[in-house]
């Protein structure tokens, strides 16, 4: 008999009821150190006092209201993303999914409007997560998430993920975009040189092609800038956001430039709860608190000393571990034993780790994690890579 929720996800038996900064606690009353942050979501750990009490302010007020009226919580939102960004405009959703399906909307709108309807192709990259729509699988493709659902969503391309070059043999007279995560996640913790993002940008201006920017897992300070395209000094025309900039609370965004975004007048998308005011309340905390330069360079001094212990653990177990990836607090162990068996002995010892592809674990800690909970967060690595290395022996 199938069970009441749909068994779609690979479930660890774990049932967590309480969360204390970077720690859960389990229904057995056993204390788990979270490296997974809800999948880089949970930037400012669980249960902040700071978003509880935005959150609960705001729920006091004003929980939900159509957009068919201005939303105060929404407009301070995206003043806020406006001033400390490359965009000019925001449009909120409730996932980073939801961002994709409009950042592909836009893109075509965009030529469409421009009297180029013809526009509509958008070239990816092998290893990418876009979300799980008709869209977002389709901008990723791989046989892991379209098997089975039947035809694709015409108008991508896919090429292989560093090959910058061949994206300008790729653009013809049908190419509206490029998509491309600065930091695949799901794809195993793998970032785009600078030098390539940057030729990226250059080849997409030279061909009059959009750059749309995934940063729903590697924005919103987890590199160490507050988005990540920010360190190769680049400008995209729209960028997907979510994950991080609510905190734990379902929001996401697509940021984007005036011109990018004119072909989006009234009437040619919408969303129900898409920047209700819960969710831009605490969005609202989240960007006041993370966009600081204080905290960014905090979040670059914990990435640093987290390397370097991590970097520490590979060099002692050279029959697990081939090498630290990632940049900020977005990191990932690649490894020689199979990366579930290293997640599985964490979970033993107590410890919250996600796998990802390239067979790599992914640390995506709390961005306010303390360097005493660094220092306890490797030691019991080493605790399930001894354990995985006792079980390998």
């Amino acid at each position: 008999m199938i069970p009441s929720v749909l068994p779609t996800y690979t479930r660890a038996p774990l049932t967590f009821v309480k969360g204390e900064g970077s720690w859960m606690i389990e229904a057995d009353g056993r204390r788990f150190l979270d490296l997974g942050a809800g999948i880089a979501v949970n930037v400012l750990g669980h249960a902040n006092p700071i978003l509880v009490e935005a959150l609960t302010a705001q729920a006091g007020k004003l929980w939900h209201v159509s957009n068919l009226y201005n939303i105060s919580e929404q407009q301070a939102l995206a003043d806020k993303l406006v001033d400390n960004t490359f965009a000019d405009t925001v449009f909120f959703t409730n996932s980073g999914t939801e961002a994709c399906e409009l950042a592909v909307k836009m893109a075509r709108k965009y030529w469409y409007d421009k009297g180029q309807p013809e526009k509509v192709e958008i070239i990816g990259f092998d290893g990418a997560f876009h979300g799980r729509s008709s869209a977002g699988i389709a901008a990723a493709g791989g046989k892991k998430l379209t098997k089975g659902f039947g035809p694709l969503l015409p108008g991508f391309k896919h090429l292989t993920w560093g090959d910058i070059a061949s994206v300008n043999d790729a653009i013809n007279d049908e190419t509206a975009a490029v998509i491309i995560e600065p930091v695949q996640g799901e794809g195993g913790i793998r970032p785009i040189a600078d030098d390539d993002l940057r030729e990226l940008a250059h080849i997409c201006k030279e061909n009059n092609v959009l750059l749309i920017l995934d940063e729903v897992q590697c924005g919103v300070g987890r590199t160490g800038k507050l988005f990540a395209h920010e360190w190769a000094g680049i400008t995209p025309d729209i960028m997907m956001v979510a994950k991080g900039i609510g905190g734990g609370f379902p929001l996401g965004a697509v940021l984007a430039s005036e011109e990018a975004a004119s072909g989006m007048t009234a009437g040619t998308h919408g969303s129900t709860y898409g920047g209700n005011p819960l969710a831009c309340a605490v969005g609202c905390a989240v960007m006041d608190t993370v966009a600081t330069p204080e905290f960014i360079a905090d979040v670059n001094r914990k990435a640093g000393l987290f390397r370097q212990k991590l970097e520490g653990l590979v060099a002692s177990y050279p029959d697990l571990f081939e090498e630290v990836r990632g940049t900020g607090l977005m990191l990932g162990l690649k490894c020689y034993a199979p990366n579930t068996d290293v997640v599985n002995a964490a979970y033993d010892a107590e410890l919250i780790t996600v796998p990802a592809a390239d067979n790599v674990v992914r640390i995506l800690p709390p961005l306010n994690i303390t360097d005493d909970e660094i220092s306890e967060a490797v030691s019991r690595l080493d605790n399930a890579a001894a354990q995985v290395a006792a079980n390998k022996d």
